[in-house]
């Protein structure tokens, strides 16, 4: 009940922390605009009036110099400049040249009551000495009642902005062009989107907060089926489906999640079928080994070389089934790495098919040996012999009643081909890919093998790929078998 009420408190948590992020987040974007529509209206218009007697006035200079850069050109005939009438009117702004006296050269007026008409020639003279001393160019602001001098600062009450610009031209003469517009109070404006905001803020917290709980819901309630679906995978219960629905990258996690808990359910039936099957293979001989120790010791009659014999070939076999264990236990986990050398190839197999076909010779069993030529690879030799004593012996144990194994080599432009082929019952197409495996069962009853461990294909695997070869099985069922390994 304890664990149940600390999820609880994590689930309502993340819906808690997703509403206070997208309610954060309206608040934060309510805060701009407040600040943009009603802060800093008024500068923002100031600004782009400013910048459109810039523009105007660059504009222009443009016509006036034939050269801008330098400003040295010729003052051409006014008649020229006769078009921007339209262009103050549509930018609401006045527009005057004089000369470096302060008379009036050209006038062109676009606002109902232009400022620049009031202005004296004294006072559009102090403008231009004014102008000088700021470097040609100024940016001034007049109030309700003043005219003269300009206010380079921004005063609390701005009625009029003004822009002028020097021009040089030949011969020394100077002219400035004066741009002149009225600001117009915005405190209606701002009152009426002030009313706006209140209606679109009141609108906007309705809206986040439906839309927070809508999201909340969506990204957490998948979160919490899924949880509740890992909890139930803790118990190893690896049968549990998660499903859930939503974003991609839940969705994703979701697949993953159900993938991982079907690798976990092939894994815990592989860990239980080894168990059971090493548990098995441990058993036999063990038992083997106490019942003929048992029988040698209270049976004088059983004292003998054969049970004595019995004792010790199931105590190699046990040993030999510790060492497969630990040989593929080091192999698969890359504690055991291969110390290459260069080695005749062909001559290790030969000497291993003499040796094993000498052993096996009173038991009727004919290991021939098939090659063009010798080759040399490099390689650890040590774990080559290994492998492939382990599929010479797989095709001996499995072998049909003729008791034929074949053994071919087989040079090819990159790798030398292995291929030991026996003469028994087969194997399924299903089962080959599985044959690899530790202590795989096409029949799912576990029966002891003849010789060896049981785990003799899945070292080979190990060995080969550790070498950068491949390894595989050609079968079909009452035909015999053909497994073949490839080395570099």
């Amino acid at each position: 009940m304890e664990k149940r009420n600390i999820s609880k408190k994590k689930e309502i948590s993340l819906k808690w922390k997703l509403f206070m992020y997208l309610l954060s987040f309206s608040a934060i974007l309510l805060i701009i605009l407040w600040l943009f529509q009603i802060a800093f209206l008024d500068e923002f218009y100031k600004a782009i009036r400013t910048s459109e007697l810039r523009k105007t006035v660059s504009e222009v200079t443009e016509k006036m110099t034939a050269d801008y850069s330098n400003k040295a050109a010729q003052l051409p005939a006014l008649e020229e400049l006769e078009d921007m009438q339209d262009l103050t009117r549509a930018r609401d702004l006045d527009i005057e040249i004089t000369d470096s006296s302060g008379n009036t050269l050209y006038s062109s007026q676009g606002t109902r009551d232009p400022l620049l008409s009031r202005i004296s020639a004294s006072e559009k003279y102090g403008i231009y000495l004014q102008a000088l001393q700021s470097g040609g160019a100024l940016t001034g602001y007049l109030g309700r009642h003043d005219v003269f001098p300009l206010q380079e600062g921004k005063p609390p009450f701005v009625d009029n902005i003004i822009y002028c610009e020097i021009l040089s031209a030949e011969a020394g003469s100077s002219f400035m062009v004066m741009a002149s517009t009225r600001i117009v109070p915005l405190d209606a404006t701002t009152d009426t989107l002030r009313t706006q905001l209140y209606f679109i803020t009141a609108l906007m917290i309705m809206a986040s907060v439906i839309l927070a709980f809508i999201m909340s819901g969506r990204v957490s309630k998948p979160i919490e089926n899924i949880n509740r679906s890992a909890k139930v995978l803790s118990t190893g219960n690896y049968d549990v489906n998660f499903s859930a629905s939503g974003y991609l990258e839940i969705r994703e996690l979701s697949d993953t999640l159900n993938i991982a808990a079907r690798e976990l359910g092939k894994a815990e039936g592989y860990r239980r079928e080894i168990l059971a099957n090493v548990s098995h293979d441990l058993r036999t001989p063990l038992t083997l080994i106490g019942g003929y120790a048992e029988a040698m010791r209270d049976l004088p009659g059983e004292n003998n070389s054969e049970n004595a014999q019995i004792i010790i070939d199931e105590t190699r076999r046990l040993s030999e089934f510790v060492n497969d264990i630990l040989e593929i236990s080091k192999l698969q986990s890359g504690a055991q790495q291969a110390d290459c050398s260069e080695f005749d190839i062909t001559e290790m197999l030969s000497s291993i098919i003499s040796t094993t076909a000498e052993l096996l010779r009173l038991e009727g069993y004919d290991i021939t040996f098939e090659h063009d030529a010798n080759v040399t690879v490099r390689a650890d030799e040590k774990m080559i012999s290994q492998a492939f004593y382990n599929i010479l012996i797989n095709a001996v144990n499995y072998t049909g009643s003729d008791k034929k194994v074949r053994v071919r080599q087989i040079i090819q432009p990159e790798t030398v081909r292995i291929e030991v082929s026996d003469t028994g019952r087969g194997i399924s197409q299903e089962d080959i890919p599985h044959i690899w495996e530790r202590y795989y069962k096409s029949d799912k009853s576990h029966n002891r093998a003849v010789k060896g461990s049981g785990l003799g294909l899945s070292i080979v695997k190990s060995i080969t790929e550790l070498h950068g070869g491949s390894c595989g099985a050609i079968s079909d069922e009452s035909e015999g078998s053909t497994f073949w390994i490839e080395i570099p």
